[in-house]
């Protein structure tokens, strides 16, 4: 059985028997959607809007090329399989590997927890990102968790996770003129910046 949320981006969760990772590399073609599986359940997300990718090219653009020039840090966007404790796979849409923790990433995905994931909220299912994902996040033991959220144009930073309590013990909310900062990576980027430029701003 699949429940449908009907909104711009859709996500689809799978009611059927426990998915993993083999089950996830046998049964799901390639087609373009994002399937993640957490805790067990199956989570399908169709493509997001224009804005959301032009946003994640702004991770890209402002954080992860120069962290990877100064070899700080090696990156990865959506699609991408992200193997972890309750998370097998999830395809976040930011991801950054310090360069000393670089032995997680090996055939063809990344096994281990990353230093830094970054989500972009989509009208259609917020609380994909805000609640499933955060506590998933932190049980995993992500260190830190940005929250990018284009309709108000702000970062949610969350930071010490707790993994009995299955969330962060350490939030911040960044406006857009603000700078965002990150616990193991010298960055500093005004916050205005990632939602800047783009030529069609619907979310």
């Amino acid at each position: 059985m699949i429940n449908t949320l009907a909104q711009p981006t859709i996500t689809l969760r799978s009611l059927d028997a426990e998915w993993d990772y083999a089950r996830w590399e046998r049964e799901l073609a390639d087609d373009g959607s994002r399937y993640e599986i957490i805790d067990g359940v199956l989570y399908v997300t169709t493509a997001p809007s224009f804005f959301h990718q032009w946003i994640i090219t702004r991770l890209l653009l402002y954080i992860a090329i120069p962290l990877e020039q100064q070899g700080l840090a090696f990156s990865a966007i959506a699609p991408v399989g992200l193997l972890m404790p309750g998370c097998d796979p999830v395809q976040p849409d930011f991801v950054l590997v310090r360069h000393d923790n670089a032995s997680i990433i090996a055939d063809r995905r990344i096994r281990g927890v990353p230093d830094l994931i970054a989500e972009v909220l989509s009208p259609g299912n917020p609380e994909q990102d805000t609640d499933l994902k955060r506590r998933a996040y932190a049980r995993a033991g992500v260190p830190e968790y940005w929250i990018v959220r284009p309709q108000t144009r702000d970062v949610l930073v969350c930071r010490a996770p707790d993994e009995a309590l299955s969330d962060y013990t350490a939030t911040q909310l960044l406006s857009s003129d603000e700078m965002l900062s990150a616990q193991y990576f010298p960055i500093g980027v005004r916050i205005a910046g990632l939602f800047a430029g783009a030529p069609d701003t619907t979310v």
